[in-house]
């Protein structure tokens, strides 16, 4: 298999493992994914989440430490046992992979969110699993 092929066998596992087709985790696009020398088995990962206007995600967690950046819109977002809370464009939110991520929507009915999301996750785990689901 090239490269190239492989790549993008990656890419599209990453997708699938995001549930974009089936989770209802926004649609994610893969910028970047980069192994960290510094942390042995851990590898960085940098995608671009759509939400249309008024979309909501079934409850899930990351394997990973998570950093999310608002980059349009806005979205509500509550991990179980704290109290919602809506982000703006310009703001940013954590996740820890012990984490789940109870409530994410849109904040919208009309108008469409974006984030940009920074993962450091054990190389070759899928980045997000649904509550219920079994994780590696």
């Amino acid at each position: 298999m090239s490269k190239i092929a492989f790549a993008l066998s990656l890419a599209a596992c990453g997708v699938l493992a995001l549930g974009v087709a089936d989770a209802g985790t926004g649609k994610a696009r893969t910028l970047m994914t980069k192994d960290l020398p510094d942390f042995p088995g851990k590898e960085g990962m940098v995608e671009v989440v759509d939400f249309a206007p008024g979309e909501v995600s079934q409850p899930h967690r990351h394997n990973a430490d998570l950093f999310v950046y608002v980059l349009e819109g806005s979205v509500v977002t509550q991990l179980k046992g704290d109290s919602p809370k809506t982000v703006r464009a310009g703001g940013v939110f954590y996740e820890s992979p012990s984490d789940i991520h109870a409530v994410s929507r849109n904040a919208s009915g009309t108008e469409p969110a974006k984030l940009l999301v920074f993962y450091v996750k054990a190389k070759g785990t899928p980045p997000t699993v649904l509550v219920g689901e079994k994780s590696n």
